[in-house]
């Protein structure tokens, strides 16, 4: 597998829906991670990231507008112990394993694009860490038939992450994401790493940024949120 540039992967891909980058800082220090969401509707470029205890949840920013709730309002980020889930759905929301929960959906009911279900999880104790990424997919867009992988890693190298998005490009339906997550490069200053993810975004459709770096000695942590909404 090829490492591929972060920066060039988000500006030469206009729509590639929510994203999820896990990984380890170049220093070795950090567990990092990333998580946005993009929009094409007015309803789905209608929310903003919010603090929501040691995590963060979507919110409608005017909430007059806000049409239907049911797949764009929910908490991408919460910290279980030792854990940081990542995802971009409801299916991290019970007391279960990672593999447990994710058996316990599929991808989203929105045909014809049937987006997928992107979750991450990492694990951060006593000086050690691994993370795990996932794709709940229909069948090449057949909803009759449910495709899941989970991908682990462990001992990950410093100054490598892997990224992982709903969606391969624009489209009408919009083609899900294929094969493995992408190897990608990480930074070690957090506010420069932001700015990238957020100034490489498609600037029409891009909605929300989450940033979370991880001291993998102590397991305190440092976040940055970005919304297009102000």
């Amino acid at each position: 597998m090829q490492k591929l540039s972060l920066e060039q992967e988000l500006k030469n891909n206009a729509y590639p829906g929510r994203g999820i980058v896990i990984g380890k800082s170049p220093n070795g220090k950090y567990a990092v991670t990333a998580y946005f969401i993009m929009g094409r509707s007015e309803n789905s470029r209608n929310r903003v990231f919010v603090n929501d205890g040691e995590g963060i949840r979507t919110q409608a920013f005017d909430p007059s507008k806000l049409s239907d709730p049911s797949l764009i309002i929910y908490a991408p980020v919460r910290v279980l112990g030792n854990k940081t889930i990542v995802t971009n759905g409801d299916q991290m929301d019970k007391q279960q394993t990672f593999e447990q929960a994710l058996r316990t959906r599929e991808f989203e009911p929105d045909g014809p694009n049937y987006t997928p279900r992107i979750s991450g999880i990492m694990h951060v104790e006593n000086g050690e860490y691994n993370y795990a990424m996932s794709i709940l997919k229909s069948n090449n867009g057949n909803p009759d038939a449910c495709n899941r992988y989970t991908f682990a890693y462990e001992n990950p190298v410093a100054g490598e992450g892997h990224f992982i998005h709903t969606y391969m490009c624009d489209g009408n339906p919009l083609p899900s994401f294929e094969g493995e997550p992408k190897w990608v490069e990480t930074m070690d200053d957090m506010n420069a790493f932001a700015d990238m993810l957020w100034e490489s975004l498609n600037e029409d459709n891009k909605v929300s940024l989450f940033v979370r770096y991880i001291d993998i000695e102590t397991g305190k942590y440092e976040s940055i949120i970005k919304n297009k909404n102000k």
